[in-house]
């Protein structure tokens, strides 16, 4: 797969339940109060994906095409550990990485307690990460590690198949890839970054992304090692907050690198991305990007992964229709 040294694989040999077939328990929730929580992000036409120097023509970024989108709603910040923690009590949801029995943490964060517990073998193409046993969204390092020392930091060790278990709870969905980069951008046309062209603007950190050579030194000059709180620096223009950066964020659509390439009504207007595929579109990069290997955080970047992998590094947020739109 194209980025895989962001996104390893993971997944099983086992047959696990699609989150349609997963019985969730009444919530007892009011789904419009958590609509109205989250941004109006107006109709219209942008232009979507980038022809930068640094681009990966190989994973589809372009051509800049025109896309026309209806209004939609989406969430200001990836969803919390918090805010997982209170959809599996609810429902009794367990995770992929939980039916697994394991998850891939970035060798630098496993907790000393699980040093013991990591698989041997590592990803080829990027033996950073390490397959432990117990890591899950309860315990993001591995056993000993737990979400309530991050409790508002992005929930991780989520795959495609929970992100929308959760989103479908909440009486939401996950965005398609041109809402989520739509939203993403701000209103800013063509820009690399949700705040312009440049990534250090005044001196200043905008983003959660690697310092240093990667992967030995990380000097965390933009204050963070790992994930960041959801709320960490400032929103872009449309009110989302760290959209470069932090997590990788699940989208709905299935994953290609040539679909949207063809000027017709599908892929121009409200796109969905194509009817099937193997992997699923993920957006935003995270906390482990840099420039010398993935530069992926610009707004335009994309790669993708299975519907059941997950990682430390991956999140996701939701999004909505607005009444009447659709």
């Amino acid at each position: 797969m194209s980025g895989a040294c962001c996104a390893p694989t993971s997944g099983g040999d086992q047959e696990i339940p699609e989150p349609s077939a997963v019985r969730l328990q009444g919530s007892g929730r009011d789904p419009a109060q958590g609509l109205r929580a989250m941004l109006r992000i107006p109709g219209g036409t942008f232009l979507m994906g980038g022809d930068d120097a640094d681009a990966f023509p190989d994973d589809g970024e372009g051509p800049v095409r025109a896309v026309r989108l209806s209004p939609f709603l989406i969430d200001a910040t990836t969803v919390t550990n918090r805010q997982f923690a209170t959809f599996v009590r609810s429902s009794g949801y367990r995770t992929d990485a939980e039916r697994y029995g394991w998850s891939f943490v970035f060798y630098a964060l496993v907790h000393p307690d699980a040093r013991h517990l990591v698989r041997e073998g590592t990803v080829a193409q990027a033996p950073w990460w390490l397959a432990v046993d117990g890591a899950c969204w309860r315990a993001p390092y591995g056993p000993g590690s737990s979400w309530t020392d991050l409790s508002n930091h992005p929930v991780v060790h989520v795959s495609w198949r929970d992100a929308s278990a959760y989103a479908a709870w909440a009486g939401k969905r996950l965005p398609t890839e041109a809402e989520w980069e739509m939203a993403a951008r701000g209103g800013l046309e063509r820009s690399r970054f949700p705040w312009g062209d440049e990534l250090l603007p005044r001196g200043q950190h905008r983003c959660n992304i690697w310092q240093g050579k990667f992967p030995q030194d990380n000097t965390g000059e933009d204050g963070f090692l790992g994930t960041a709180p959801v709320k960490t620096y400032r929103p872009n223009n449309f009110g989302l907050y760290n959209t470069s950066g932090n997590v990788w964020e699940w989208c709905s659509d299935w994953w290609s690198t040539t679909w949207h390439a063809a000027d017709r009504p599908e892929t121009r207007e409200d796109p969905a991305g194509p009817p099937t595929g193997e992997a699923k579109v993920i957006r935003g990069g995270s906390y482990l990007c840099h420039a010398s290997y993935c530069n992926r955080y610009r707004v335009a970047a994309r790669t993708s992964n299975t519907p059941d992998s997950s990682t430390g590094h991956m999140g996701f947020r939701c999004a909505a229709d607005l009444p009447g739109t659709r």
